[in-house]
């Protein structure tokens, strides 16, 4: 376990979006800048969606052009259809990612389409991209389970991830959507992917609803993938996704391979310092463990009647 891993941050989109207040954008402009200098693999900005669908993200367009780049940062937006695309491609951004679920429910509640209208949808949104260059990568919703239809087969997830592949997706992101993944059915389906589809890149990316979320990430990581998705503070949710809580938190997740000896680039004293400003930046607490409790490594001053004894 001495490769290097990538965290692929995601709070500005996905956690920003659910929020009850709109976060100002020059605030949202400044947390990027100030994650961007973390040592963070990947940065979700922002989601080029209608303003009436996701208000909280209705200056998608101001906070892409108002970020400082880092170099060796990539800085990916989702995109919902082919104008998001344009929009994105007109900000220069370094990534799109495509989203559809693998469950035909949840991908009607969500996006008001299958996974088949999905697809068809993409191959649009992919040919629009052509020349650009831009990286294309697709999330792939309720891989693990979906809350409406429960368990979704996993022939199913393996022949949407070839279909993908097939329509010139080049990374794809297993999304345990609602945390109903366990690390057992994680780690198979991981190692499936990877041994099938060598070529693609694959990101894991986890909800801690039920309290799994580390130990699926932990299965992944068993099985191979090096890329994970985490959101600073633990924010996250989905509108369409009953049930759902925040992703699996970022500073804890780097915490925890950290203190396995494991290479993630991160500097976590300074994403410590992004996360300490979250309560006050979204007007409430934030479920991250190692903020309130400090890393592993801090140290308490002895009872006093122990100190005195010794003196």
């Amino acid at each position: 376990m001495s490769k290097r891993l990538y965290i692929q941050e995601v709070a500005t989109r996905d956690g920003f979006q659910i929020e009850a207040d709109f976060v100002p954008t020059e605030a949202k402009i400044a947390l990027i800048d100030r994650l961007s200098q973390t040592g963070l693999a990947k940065i979700e900005v922002t989601s080029f969606t209608s303003p009436k669908a996701i208000p909280n993200l209705r200056d998608a367009e101001d906070v892409m052009r108002g970020i400082r780049r880092v170099e060796g940062v990539e800085y990916t937006v989702l995109v919902p259809n082919v104008k998001g695309c344009e929009r994105a491609l007109a900000c220069e951004v370094d990534e799109i990612n495509l989203v559809m679920s693998a469950s035909d429910t949840h991908g009607l509640a969500n996006l008001r389409m299958t996974p088949e209208q999905s697809l068809v949808q993409f191959r649009e949104i992919i040919e629009v991209t052509r020349g650009s260059g831009v990286f294309i990568n697709a999330s792939l919703s309720t891989t693990f389970g979906c809350p409406f239809e429960g368990d979704v087969p996993e022939r199913r997830i393996y022949e949407l991830v070839q279909r993908l592949l097939e329509i010139g997706v080049q990374g794809i992101t297993l999304c345990d959507t609602t945390g109903m993944a366990d690390p057992a059915q994680v780690e198979r389906i991981c190692r499936e992917v990877l041994n099938s589809w060598p070529q693609a890149i694959f990101t894991a990316h986890f909800h801690n609803t039920r309290g799994m979320g580390l130990a699926n990430a932990l299965a992944a990581l068993n099985a191979g993938i090096d890329r994970f998705d985490a959101s600073l503070g633990g924010l996250g949710g989905c509108p369409y996704a009953p049930g759902a809580s925040g992703n699996i938190c970022t500073e804890d997740l780097v915490h925890m391979f950290q203190r396995m000896g494991l290479d993630t680039g991160v500097d976590l004293d300074c994403l410590l310092q992004c996360a300490a400003d979250l309560p006050q930046l979204v007007g409430h607490d934030v479920p991250g463990a190692v903020l309130k409790a400090g890393k592993a490594d801090r140290r308490y001053p002895k009872p006093k009647w122990m100190q005195e004894a010794v003196g």
